[in-house]
């Protein structure tokens, strides 16, 4: 079974292309979602974000994202921190649930694919590419937040030019160019094994 990885900036429609993989039956892990899952039930996890951010991170035994993103949405270190707990923990998940699966192919959904390490542990990796300014566009419609808070967001992650050099495909989604016979280009090249 090939181990595809999924990775594009904020805004650039991954969920969008990996939700097209899902309708043609292909099992996909989405590595935030995840990782927002065990920050709540992982209680190794939870201990190490209580110890480390404060017994405040969690409220009614619900992480308290808002605060938490608060802290390391404003601090480089912090947020490497957090990371350096929650990458471990989503890593091992997605390897469990990767020994489960049964189809040609899986898809690993991830922003941080490469900042995380998780690419090692892939065949391929596809990147999802969106001109700049159309991702602006996406996230404040999704998100309602400003221009400048999704700069500083983007700012944060790896350079997009950078980060589509690194990946072995990349699905152009800029509302010109189709995204659903780029997906199919890749579904029939990975369901032979390729």
């Amino acid at each position: 079974m090939l181990r595809i990885g999924l990775t594009g900036g904020i805004g650039s429609g991954k969920s969008v292309v990996a939700k097209v993989f899902e309708t043609l039956g292909i099992p996909v892990y989405y590595a935030d979602d995840a990782a927002k899952n065990l920050m709540n039930n992982d209680k190794d996890l939870k201990a190490a974000i209580i110890k480390s951010f404060g017994e405040a991170s969690y409220a009614n035994g619900e992480l308290d994202r808002k605060y938490l993103a608060g802290i390391v949405f404003n601090d480089k270190e912090k947020l490497e921190l957090l990371n350096s707990l929650t990458h471990p923990a989503t890593i091992r998940d997605a390897g469990e649930w990767i020994k489960q699966q049964t189809s040609a192919y899986i898809i690993k959904e991830a922003a941080l694919l490469f900042e995380s390490g998780a690419n090692k542990n892939l065949d391929y990796v596809i990147g999802v590419d969106a001109p700049l300014p159309l991702r602006i566009k996406r996230v404040m419609a999704r998100d309602g937040i400003s221009e400048a808070e999704i700069m500083k967001r983007i700012n944060r992650q790896m350079d997009e030019e950078k980060k589509m050099k690194r990946c072995n495909f990349v699905i152009i989604n800029d509302e010109e160019q189709l995204v659903i016979p780029q997906v199919m280009e890749l579904h029939h090249k990975f369901s032979r094994g390729k």
